[in-house]
């Protein structure tokens, strides 16, 4: 991501806020206009600011204004200020938890209505892992507009330089740790692989070394096993002790994340674990992707997530139909497929794969199938109970591993005492 490109967007963001406080709809005899609230970055953001601009052309009913903002995160936390004050948007872009956080607290609009109403929508053509986690009790307030897992980023001349076979280095994490030796000793890079900061890698490598966050009855913490603490002592010893892996953390919105993609572009670092989403901020042809490895002989079992559009309960019925006119059209086949091809995260619809363009760019750049690849054999998105509360606890953990250098047992008993007190007021 550029500098320029990332001044611009926290600038749209200042400017989107601000405009926040002006009523949306529209006259009897014109478009309704509304807006749309996203936190994009880069690449993505610049596509989406181009979708919109085409449904507006595509069409008289509806005019959406895209507000963009520094990350999901500051969305979801805008749009409870936004509903608090009501100057809430018609349509935001939210992570799965927080969707059914807002919708367990009556704040967002079941959609079942449209989606029944709209010929165009075929749910059963969306992809069941993003289906199941919009509804709540057969009641949808979130349509998935495109799915997103995190898959490994990696220099193919510097794997070369230092002699590591890609095919082996990702068979499992212990021979990725020892690829990052091996490419450290030998002065090709500085760093062998930098995981992204926060709590989502170290899940994923739990969860790959046979590791679970709750018992299957839904009673018992399960983050302070051995699964969790050895999976998460590793990145540790690797980022603290060998010092053969990097942890980016800190800055506005997505920056940290930018400068972890800018290290592997210049070399400094031979390769990062990055969304499906990063394709279009990376240069393929000095750059290759792979599925996550298992850990220990376990297979892998990264999280297979998505991002959903909803639409407040609170804002007018016209401006719930203009919004879902918006998600409907976001999420048709030709769509779908145009903004994973441009961005690389995974479509939402088993249709998009028969868009020819789509089918033909994938062949072409086998690397854009990679997500879809590991979609086959991840693990669905964990649902907190807790209303975020064990996700909470975990996060504050992965700082005190990944920046605080604190034990991996320490952190994560911590967090396991935090988490289990909430899950268990829940379940009082």
């Amino acid at each position: 991501m550029s500098k320029k490109m990332y001044a611009g967007m926290m600038v749209s963001a200042l400017v989107g806020l601000s405009a926040c406080s002006t009523e949306s709809g529209g006259s009897a005899d014109g478009p309704v206009e509304i807006e749309f609230w996203y936190g994009l970055g880069s690449e993505a953001g610049g596509k989406m600011e181009e979708i919109i601009e085409e449904f507006n052309e595509s069409q008289e009913e509806v005019i959406v204004r895209g507000v963009a903002q520094a990350d999901y995160s500051e969305t979801y936390q805008n749009l409870q200020a936004g509903l608090a004050s009501d100057t809430a948007p018609a349509v935001a872009l939210l992570e799965n938890s927080t969707v059914l956080d807002l919708a367990n607290r009556g704040v967002l609009a079941p959609l079942n209505e449209y989606m029944e109403a709209d010929e165009t929508f075929a749910q059963e053509d969306f992809l069941d892992v993003f289906m199941e986690t919009a509804h709540v009790d057969d009641v949808f307030y979130g349509i998935p507009a495109y799915g997103t897992t995190q898959v490994m980023y990696y220099r193919t001349d510097l794997f070369e330089e230092a002699g590591v076979i890609p095919e082996e280095a990702f068979e499992s994490w212990e021979n990725l740790r020892e690829a990052s030796e091996t490419i450290k000793a030998q002065d090709v890079a500085s760093y062998g692989w930098a995981p992204m900061w926060g709590e989502s890698n170290l899940i994923d490598i739990a969860q790959s070394n046979g590791g679970t966050i709750i018992s299957d009855d839904g009673q018992t913490v399960l983050i302070d096993s051995d699964e969790w603490v050895e999976a998460w002592e590793f990145v540790r010893e690797a980022v603290h002790e060998d010092e053969v892996m990097k942890i980016n953390s800190g800055g506005q919105g997505w920056e940290y994340w930018y400068r972890t993609i800018d290290e592997v572009m210049n070399g400094s670092v031979a390769g990062y674990t990055g969304s499906s989403g990063d394709k279009g901020n990376l240069d393929f042809d000095v750059i290759d992707s792979a599925i996550q490895p298992g850990m220990n002989g376990n297979p892998p079992q990264p999280t297979i997530d998505a991002l959903y559009m909803t639409t407040p309960e609170a804002i007018s019925d016209e401006e719930k139909e203009a919004g879902f006119k918006w998600m409907s059209y976001f999420t048709q086949p030709e769509v779908t497929a145009d903004w994973a091809q441009a961005i690389g995260y995974i479509p939402v619809r088993d249709s998009a794969m028969e868009v020819p363009e789509y089918a033909e760019f994938a062949e072409e750049n086998p690397y854009l199938l990679i997500p879809f690849e590991q979609a086959q054999v991840g693990s669905p998105a964990f649902i907190d109970p807790t209303g975020n509360q064990i996700i909470d606890a975990l996060s504050i953990a992965a700082d005190q591993v990944e920046l605080e250098n604190i034990p991996a047992e320490e952190a994560l008993s911590q967090a396991q005492e935090r988490a289990q007190a909430a899950l268990d007021e829940v379940n009082d």
